[in-house]
């Protein structure tokens, strides 16, 4: 296969032409790269290298201007803007860069297409002065000021013009004009120099000038890379503009059009797959990858072209091992490595004025792989202690003093990571800065493992150098909000570049980038409508009419230059292999390109389309199983000697897998900061409060007037356990003040409903509070001890029956605590577990003693306590209404089967402790 480039060379030098004289122009310094290998192929002697440059490098040299970052014109943008707006309307150089960096792009246009400035300037006031919303006579200020700012947007694009012009720098639009206007000298001046433009395809009014006028001159050749199929068929937009140029430059009247190549129409082997998400791509990809290097034996003159640049890291990952040569054409988004984070969230917490930090960004930071060896220090890992504190005393806010008391040996990193910024940019970029020395300086004691990551650091030191020149040199960045947004701005732009073998083994890069290059075997990824071509857009204040009027370009022409590069790719490769989402990711993927669409129906090729499905097997669910080996058994009988309590029962009974993880291999849950008050720490205020209240009643009656003195203490004992079981945690306002306000109501109410019984003539007697049991239990199938233990929330004497209470901040029904077959307790935890409990209370009050049958043992719900104290019940089947709600030695000799079945089932070494599906 011989590539463009090669054959523009052999025409040139069949010419007779002198080669080390030619200026070439190609549309990017890549395809320069190419030119260069592909030269030392066609010359045979040793000649002086021709000069070789991008369309950009030549106009900034006919220019005699430099291009500068979008960031710094934006800064240069606003300190004119600034000079021309009254203080009062001027916009915050936040808000500014908004729709700044819109009004770049206009003006990038305006100038590239050569438009009359004043004109089409003027003409944009009028249509919003016919446009506006507002037909009230006097028009109001925000009126005024709106079509104030449209009149003043001349004004705007002249200073600014000017005022780059005077420092010789500028935006792509400002030179190409600047360019355009230096022509006629730069010609009288270069009359021997011979251009050769090669590749183009789309050119802007200003490119098309200073072609045209060097090929008037006799001082140009132009080459285009255009197929026979696209220039012949008027409607194809991949010859769009070259069927323009041909047809509309005066030149080519009387010279030859130089090529119209007939490549497209040869037989190629085209494959489109459709593949569902990213990662699905990229890992077809890499079995393509894999298949044609075995067949080929290398991957050389092979391009993987990605149409959406977030492939990149997935298709990198998804590489054969055995390639050994590759190149990566584009940048590594700065945005997408791990140190990102790192600032990202340095700046969100730093955002506020405030010394104080919330505890998740805390965390982040201090857990962040970058910052944690900086608090390892002496074999201490303080970050650690700090997460521990910040679990342990529910912290959700903490300052740089509470974190010193902590990691009392970090002070200095402390400082750099949790001084308040206080808005002070310079303040902010200095700790940013010593921050990066600190990483850097942790990361050189094992330089030779860590050179990817002080790339990382040294490419963010750039970055935030630049961001210190800007705002030292304008002054705009007033606050740390700007300064957040102008980093993420540079940040967008900026890449970590690859370094690869420019022209040997597999080449991976995006669609611009292929521009004028030629592969035999092509693998192009994205191919989805809304990603190639990209479609509508129309990020500008130029409307789609007068764009049309000033031939502008529109969606329409940058979906021409789109199909163009496409089909370029596919014009003279052999193999070519075309992937797209099937699936729907957000707005993007789901539809296949028109692209495929138009393939499939021109009919020149045969196009094999299949639809892969990722092998995903099966996976059955597999029931944790845990085995009673020896060991096992042993702690089992240590369990039993320990005892057994209500809550730990019902939990076998709900997942013998929970059992065995808290009970024998006593693994807690971890206890997580409470921002908002969680529903068991609200239940252990009520609880503890309760239990402060009736403590001194043990052994006496009620009365109505103590109870209602009680509810005089309820702010001060409330206030108290929450400050012991919420620590730290702030109860004044938001969520946490209205749960704060429920706990002190339900105390209220708890109340209020034994006053009503009293009032209704109910003697109460307190037995007990918070009433501890530890009881041995007989089981001859077992040949140790086995104890139960637990407390009881309350047991009283209401009207000479005893009652076990057990209070529940939850929301509890009657239908609960009621059964119909004794077996159901130990089976269904979900309908049963509260009857087990209350039973489980019972059981061991009565064997030791503490109380005499026939008792109640219930439930007071706490979300329901209009229904009173729900009582335990026994019916004779489950659609019976006839219950009792008395318990006896006869309920208490039914319970104690079923307790003592579930005991032995836990203690059996036959039965392994088995995961239920939930």
């Amino acid at each position: 296969m011989t590539t463009f480039i090669h054959d523009v060379l052999k025409d040139l030098q069949n010419d007779n032409q002198n080669i080390s004289e030619l200026t070439f122009v190609l549309p990017s310094k890549r395809a320069g790269l190419f030119l260069k290998h592909q030269l030392a192929e066609v010359v045979e002697q040793t000649i002086f290298a021709p000069e070789i440059l991008s369309i950009e490098e030549f106009v900034e040299d006919l220019a005699q201007i430099k291009s500068t970052s979008n960031t710094e014109l934006l800064f240069e943008f606003y300190s004119i803007y600034i000079q021309l707006t009254k203080k009062e309307q001027a916009d915050s150089f936040e808000s500014f860069s908004n729709w700044g960096q819109i009004l770049l792009q206009d003006f990038n246009e305006i100038d590239r297409y050569l438009i009359p400035q004043e004109k089409i300037f003027n003409y944009l006031s009028s249509i919003q002065d016919l446009n506006h919303w507002s037909l009230e006579e006097p028009q109001t200020d925000f009126i005024r000021n709106y079509l104030a700012f449209w009149k003043k947007l001349y004004g705007y694009y002249n200073a600014f013009s000017k005022h780059l012009l005077n420092k010789k720098i500028g935006y792509q639009g400002l030179i190409y004009r600047k360019a355009v206007n230096n022509l006629e000298s730069y010609i009288k001046n270069n009359a021997k120099r011979k251009h050769v433009f090669l590749g183009f395809n789309a050119l802007n009014t200003s490119e098309e000038t200073i072609i045209q006028e060097l090929l008037k001159n006799k001082l140009a050749s132009i080459y285009w890379d255009v197929d026979r199929v696209f220039m012949d068929n008027k409607k194809h937009d991949a010859g769009l503009f070259t069927r323009q140029h041909k047809n509309n430059w005066p030149f080519f009247k009387q010279n030859p059009f130089n090529w119209i190549a007939e490549n497209y129409s040869k037989e190629k082997n085209i494959s489109v797959f459709g593949v569902p998400k990213n990662i699905g791509q990229a890992k077809h990809i890499g079995s393509i990858l894999e298949s044609l290097q075995k067949t080929n034996g290398s991957l050389k003159n092979t391009a993987v072209v990605l149409g959406d640049e977030n492939l990149l890291i997935p298709v990198l990952n998804s590489l054969p091992l055995s390639i050994d040569a590759l190149n990566v054409t584009m940048g590594f988004p700065l945005k997408s490595i791990p140190l990102t984070s790192l600032f990202e969230v340095l700046f969100q917490s730093h955002k506020t004025n405030s010394s104080l930090f919330y505890f998740k960004d805390v965390v982040k930071i201090i857990s962040h792989q970058f910052i944690r060896p900086l608090f390892f220090i002496d074999g201490v890992d303080n970050a650690a202690l700090i997460i521990q504190t910040i679990d342990k005393n529910n912290l959700v806010y903490l300052n740089k003093e509470r974190l010193y008391k902590i990691a009392k040996s970090c002070d200095t990193t402390i400082d750099l990571l949790f001084s308040n910024w206080d808005n002070a940019i310079s303040f902010a970029l200095e700790n940013i800065f010593k921050l990066i020395l600190a990483i850097k300086a942790n990361l050189d004691k094992e330089k030779a493992s860590n050179l990817l990551q002080l790339e990382y650091v040294f490419r963010f030191n750039e970055l935030f150098t630049e961001l210190k020149r800007l705002n030292e040199e304008h002054q705009h960045i007033k606050d740390i909000a700007t300064l957040f947004s102008v980093y993420k701005e540079l940040l967008s732009t900026e890449t970590l570049d690859f370094q690869g073998e420019p022209l040997q083994g597999l080449q991976i890069m995006g669609m611009l980038e292929s521009r004028v290059l030629d592969f035999e075997t092509v693998i192009i990824a994205s191919v989805n409508e809304g990603i190639l071509p990209a479609g509508k857009s129309n990020n500008s204040f130029i409307p789609f009419d007068v764009k049309l009027e000033n031939k502008l370009p529109t969606f329409k022409e940058k979906d021409a230059v789109y199909t163009y590069h496409f089909y370029k790719l596919l014009q003279r490769a052999k193999n070519i292999y075309i992937t797209y989402n099937t699936e729907a990711d957000v707005l993007t993927g789901g539809e296949k390109s028109r692209f495929i669409t138009q393939l499939e129906l021109e009919g020149i090729h045969k196009i094999n389309s299949k639809i892969i499905t990722p092998q995903v097997p099966q996976i059955e669910k597999e029931l944790n199983v845990v085995k009673k080996n020896s060991d096992l058994q042993q702690k089992l009988i240590e369990v039993a000697k320990s005892g057994f309590s209500p809550s730990s029962l019902t939990n076998y009974i709900r997942n013998p897998i929970d059992f065995y993880y808290q009970k024998v291999l006593k693994i807690r849950e971890h206890n997580d900061v409470e921002e908002t008050v969680a529903a068991n720490t609200l239940g252990t205020v009520v609880h503890n409060t309760l239990e402060d209240f009736y403590k001194p009643f043990v052994g006496k009656f009620l009365t109505i007037e103590a109870v209602k003195k009680l509810k005089l203490g309820i702010e001060k004992r409330v206030t108290y356990h929450f400050k012991n079981e919420y620590k730290e945690g702030d109860i004044t306002k938001g969520k946490n003040l209205i749960i704060y306000e429920i706990a002190k109501r339900y105390v209220n109410n708890f109340l209020d409903l034994e006053i009503k019984a009293l009032k209704a003539g109910d003697q109460i007697k307190i037995i007990a509070i918070e009433a501890d049991n530890d009881i041995e239990i007989k089981i001859p199938e077992l040949n140790y001890p086995v104890r139960l233990k637990g407390k009881v929330d309350r047991v009283d004497e209401c009207n000479g029956i005893i009652r076990i209470i057990d209070y529940k901040t939850g929301k509890v029904e009657q239908n609960q605590v009621e059964i119909a077959y004794w077996e159901d307790l130990t089976t269904d935890y979900k309908k049963y577990s509260k009857s087990f409990q209350v039973l489980t209370y019972a059981y061991m009050m009565n064997q030791s003693g503490a109380i005499n049958l026939p008792i109640e043992a219930g439930i007071i719900s706490f979300k329901n306590l209009n229904k009173g104290f729900l009582k335990f019940a026994k019916k004779e089947s489950v659609s019976s209404r006839s219950k009792d709600a008395l318990i006896t030695i006869d309920t208490l000799a039914c319970f104690e089967a079923e307790l003592k079945n579930l005991i032995i089932e836990i203690c059996n070494p036959e039965i392994d402790f088995t995961e239920k599906e939930v």
